[in-house]
């Protein structure tokens, strides 16, 4: 692989990370050195002989560093075909010198931005002549390597580079101004102008690892992080296992999501299957949380994804490895948990740190033929009083009913729709999900609590005295009905059926308390 020689290189850094060891090695190999501002003088501190852009262009840098590098010097010395006559030609004409490297990282715009910076900072931080030296240089990587990013560093530092090389960084430099440009456009769109659907929507994304396949084996796939500040998954620390799958991600997700709705509770436990929850409960500890939750339903259990809203402790691990699990999200563990799991090599442990907000605003977005369909994040929470909620039957709901209500509901928002969820002091019971008419939701929910209560030898399943959630309206009494033969005592769901008052009406005659919410939660 044939390379060519640097001979000269242009550095101008806003991250200065690395940039004096660069400086030191390309002199050492003969390459002249030219800078701009803050970045000559950091090399300059260094020892190394640096040429003034200015000096280049003949022009001061001028309007506060604005204007330094837009200049023909700079840009034909980038730009130009060297085996080109014509251009050769006009180079000798007007001394314009080539430029062969170019380092450069922009201004740190999204930084500015995260830091809450008022809009004219956030302006000034929006970088003209980085980008346009970017692209110039990687238009030409022909003859001009373009370095954005500092641990590509090494790759130009022997003062020598190859073809191959500098197609790899202009296609990561064009990226890296995609990036930049579509973050600009972002705020200007969402922030500034405080349009949460702006005509044109650009969506950053960076490849993090390429998955072994997607929801099935003949798929291929690829796990990208967003550019901003929120963490999740994407940011988790892996402490052990194997590489997380395409499912795994979008379970673990899913998990990570209802659990963060009971970050500020009492211990909590969510176990999650094919992103549906088959457990739920809030206990005294995470151990007693997690037999609470795994009594729900112990089939659906096994190769499942739990979730915890504490660091994990060695009773809570230990019997988590009592069967096959695939992942465990927890927001940190102790060193005993640690031991436990690291005798069973096919399970990860994930260790988020903070939970995230689950009232946080964002958008979503699904792909569909043709387009893609956005919206804003399902953030809608109920308070902690009964002030949002409507009581509608003759029968008032007790406290603990409406604490079982609110449970149930925080489940069901998480859950497929068409969504039944029983819970009772605390857990859950049955869960219905999924399903294309909710009367076969209640019926399943009620079906595998039985079950559940049969596999452990409870006398009654404990569906009965429970609150039943429903993610949307009953559009008929017949769900409800079921839900009564299961032997639930409180029912929430949003109303809204054009038969409210049927639904009503069956409820009253069969002694239940039912709350309105005014939203409902359907999740595809």
């Amino acid at each position: 692989m044939t390379s060519i020689p640097i001979k000269r290189a242009l550095l101008s850094v806003s991250d200065k990370t690395g940039i004096v060891d660069l400086g030191k090695s390309l002199a050492s190999h003969g390459v002249e050195l030219v800078s701009t501002g803050g970045t000559a003088t950091a090399l300059r501190a260094a020892g190394l002989d640096v040429r003034d852009v200015s000096e280049l262009t003949g022009f001061p840098e001028m309007m506060d560093g604005r204007v330094k590098t837009l200049h023909p010097m700079v840009h034909g010395g980038l730009l130009a075909v060297r085996d080109d006559a014509g251009h050769a030609a006009s180079m000798a004409e007007h001394q314009i010198g080539a430029i062969d490297l170019v380092i450069v990282n922009l201004y740190p715009f999204e930084a500015t931005v995260a830091k809450g910076a008022d809009r004219d900072t956030v302006i000034e931080n929006i970088d003209i002549g980085g980008p346009s030296m970017v692209r110039s240089a990687a238009k030409n990587h022909a003859y001009v390597a373009i370095v954005t990013d500092p641990a590509d560093y090494a790759l130009v530092a022997g003062g020598t580079t190859t073809l191959d090389d500098r197609k790899r960084l202009a296609a990561k430099a064009f990226a890296t101004t995609a990036a930049y440009d579509s973050a600009i456009a972002t705020w200007f769109g969402t922030v500034d102008q405080a349009e949460a659907f702006p005509p044109v929507l650009p969506i950053t994304l960076k490849r993090g690892d390429t998955l072994r396949y997607g929801e099935n084996p003949h798929q291929s796939a690829a796990f990208y992080t967003a550019t901003d500040s929120v963490r999740g998954i994407g940011q988790a620390r892996q402490l052990q296992g194997k590489a997380l799958s395409y499912n795994n991600l979008n379970d673990a997700d899913a998990a990570l999501e209802l659990i963060a709705e009971f970050r500020d509770a009492e211990p909590s436990v969510v176990i999650v299957k094919h992103a549906n929850p088959c457990g739920v409960a809030t206990a005294a500890t995470l151990a007693e949380a997690y037999a609470a939750a795994f009594a729900c339903d112990t089939v659906s259990a096994f190769g499942g994804i739990i979730a915890v809203n504490r660091t994990l402790d060695a009773e809570t691990a230990r019997a988590i490895t009592g069967i096959f699990t695939e992942v465990v999200v927890a927001p940190d563990a102790d060193e005993e948990a640690i031991a436990l799991f690291a005798a069973k090599k096919n399970l990860r442990l994930l260790l988020t740190g903070e939970l995230p907000d689950p009232a946080r605003a964002g958008l979503t977005a699904k792909s569909i033929a043709g387009g893609w369909l956005v919206q804003g994040r399902d953030n809608g929470v109920l308070g902690g009083t009964p002030g949002d909620l409507t009581v509608v039957t003759k029968r008032q709901p007790t406290e603990q009913e409406l604490i079982d209500c609110r449970f149930a509901w925080t489940v069901a928002k998480h859950t497929k729709s068409n969504a039944i969820v029983y819970a009772k002091d605390g857990s859950t019971a049955g869960i219905g999900a999924g399903q294309m008419n909710r009367l076969e939701s209640a019926r399943i929910a009620a079906w595998k609590a039985k079950d559940a209560a049969d596999k452990a030898g409870w006398s009654t399943p404990r569906t009965i005295g429970s609150a039943v959630a429903s993610d949307a309206f009953f559009p008929f009494a017949d769900g409800l009905l079921a839900a009564v033969e299961a032997g639930a005592t409180a029912v929430i769901q949003p109303g809204g059926s054009i038969r409210d008052a049927d639904v009503i009406a069956a409820a009253d005659e069969a002694g239940l308390a039912m709350v309105f919410t005014g939203m409902r939660h359907f999740r595809h």
